[in-house]
């Protein structure tokens, strides 16, 4: 009997209703029952309970082929924290040497601090002391640099400085720790979250969905806020134009924000104020990036984006907008293969575009 690798009242919420099947991205895929959250959660009882031996072959093909969206989290009724018992497997399945090579390196890499902070320097990430009197101006509120951003796209944090002034962005702060937790290291999750929380005192405005939600998960709701939510309620005053006309815009919801933090009302509201918004029937639904999940499992994530991009591309619309770095760089690499039409830009970045109509 294993025992001792989920959390027991967690496991035990789940009482076998099905109302998560049709939420589930893998489950809609293959059409399995061991693809979806209930068939997991009976799969997490069988290791739990000795039923099935710790190296079982599909105990570790399902902690794996999980996104880990969090879609099943909304609509269960008996508030199974899905996400939590994830990670708790994936500490048990990719404990030591069994952990994906790709993902021990990439969390090796995060863990450089000095490392980030030259890539935030030569990338020319956002910097300085944040601007007095600005609107919703708060003492200590600060702007996190995400490491993916940093590097890959280091424009995002520069809009959101432009968009909100008031925040200070310290150069030396480290990663939040979320690529741990969602890759088998909850300890060391939690561990770089507190550092962060000690880099970044006050409240910590970020411009990542994904990072958003673990760092609330790990330092309090009440710590931090994604970038949307911060400017909320604050007037736009001009609009986004493509070919003399208002742009039409689509939002790709970051997976963890929207199911862990309940946060998408606001970046729609956003959009709506600045162009002719179109909300794309999946929206809502994982793009198959998930972190690492696009670079461990290529093939899934593709058979999941090209669903996505078949839909954006159907709507008509000139910019599809991320509130997600992970989320930003699988569709803008979806649809520069493609060669589509339609970009990809992040939501920062896309309201610094706005003209005066």
């Amino acid at each position: 009997m294993t025992g001792d690798v989920f959390n027991p009242e967690q496991l035990s919420r789940c009482i076998s209703c099905g109302f998560c099947l049709p939420a589930c991205p893998t489950y809609a895929m293959t059409g399995d029952e061991a693809s979806s959250p209930r068939g997991r959660i009976t799969l997490m009882r069988a290791l739990q309970d000795g039923t099935l031996p710790p190296d079982d072959a599909t105990l570790a093909e399902q902690s794996s082929f999980c996104l880990g969206c969090r879609a099943c989290e909304p609509v269960c009724p008996a508030g199974v924290e899905y996400g939590d018992l994830l990670e708790q497997w994936r500490v048990h399945q990719w404990r030591g040497w069994r952990r994906p090579l790709v993902a021990r390196a990439l969390m090796l890499l995060v863990e450089q601090r000095w490392l980030l902070r030259l890539l935030g320097l030569v990338r020319r990430a956002a910097r300085g002391q944040g601007v007095s009197g600005s609107a919703a101006d708060e003492p200590g509120a600060q702007l996190m640099l995400g490491c993916v951003e940093r590097g890959l796209f280091p424009a995002v944090s520069r809009a959101a400085q432009s968009l909100a002034p008031e925040l200070a962005v310290p150069t030396a702060q480290g990663c939040c720790g979320a690529l741990h937790a969602h890759n088998g290291d909850l300890a060391g999750g939690e561990r770089l979250a507190e550092r962060l929380g000690e880099d970044l005192p006050g409240t910590i405005v970020t411009t990542s969905g994904g990072c958003a939600a673990h760092l609330a998960s790990v330092l309090g709701r009440d710590r931090v806020r994604e970038l949307s939510t911060w400017i909320a309620g604050r007037p736009a005053g001009a609009e986004l134009r493509v070919a003399g006309r208002r742009a039409r815009v689509a939002l790709q919801d970051s997976c963890h924000l929207r199911n862990g933090l309940s946060v998408f009302a606001e970046p729609r509201a956003l959009l709506r104020q600045v162009a002719d918004y179109v909300e794309l029937p999946s929206a809502a639904t994982c793009c198959g990036a998930a972190g690492t999940y696009s670079l461990l499992r290529a093939k899934d994530s593709r058979r999941i984006l090209d669903a996505k991009l078949d839909e954006i591309e159907a709507a008509g619309v000139d910019l599809v907008v991320a509130v997600n770095p992970g989320c930003l760089r699988q569709l803008r690499t979806g649809l520069r293969r493609r060669r589509s039409a339609v970009r990809a830009v992040h939501l920062a970045e896309l309201l610094t575009r706005v003209e005066s109509p």
